[in-house]
């Protein structure tokens, strides 16, 4: 839900987070009205909101031959949540995140969306690892400890380790 309303409200002009809200309610409403989150939605939505710019130049410092505006809407906002997730959302590990983020541009994204995805969060990560803002093993441990509590499964190798189709074999999450 979180990426559709992103989505919405950047292609029709991003205006105030209000509207933001709107959108949100509006696709619970007409696509899951029995499913209730817990505000998590909300609390991506609101974090994105607050640190757009800092995100949008996250993205364009790892991704500095496509100017914000010329990526996609979809590749544009699945980064926008997976640079979230991993900057400021501290209770997603790292790992999961991102192959969330790949997981998406496969299912919503164009053909080398996941690619483009995975390289560009994978580059963040990886300077992440090198600065200590996130230490490798103790990311290792968080995400096997979510893979015991979500189900979602962590690959044993770095995120940005792909096969020549530009794919994780080992990420694969299924349906979700």
């Amino acid at each position: 839900m979180a990426m559709q309303s992103l989505f919405q409200w950047d292609f029709l002009g991003k205006k105030s987070f209000d509207d933001l809200v709107v959108i949100l309610k509006y696709n619970f409403q007409e696509f899951a009205p029995q499913f209730d989150d817990e505000g998590f939605s909300q609390r991506i939505l609101r974090g994105i909101w607050e640190k757009l710019k800092e995100i949008d130049t996250i993205i364009q410092e790892f991704a500095p031959e496509w100017p914000i505006d010329q990526i996609t809407h979809i590749d544009r906002n699945i980064l926008r949540i997976g640079v979230f997730e991993l900057k400021y959302e501290k209770r997603i590990p790292a790992r999961v995140a991102i192959n969330e983020a790949i997981e998406m541009a496969k299912t919503f994204g164009g053909d080398s969306s996941s690619k483009f995805i995975n390289g560009v969060l994978g580059a963040i990560y990886k300077k992440m690892v090198e600065s200590g803002e996130i230490k490798e093993d103790e990311e290792k441990n968080k995400s096997d400890g979510e893979e015991e509590n979500s189900g979602v499964q962590s690959p044993e190798q770095s995120p940005i380790s792909m096969d020549e189709k530009g794919t994780n074999p080992e990420s694969e999450l299924g349906n979700m």
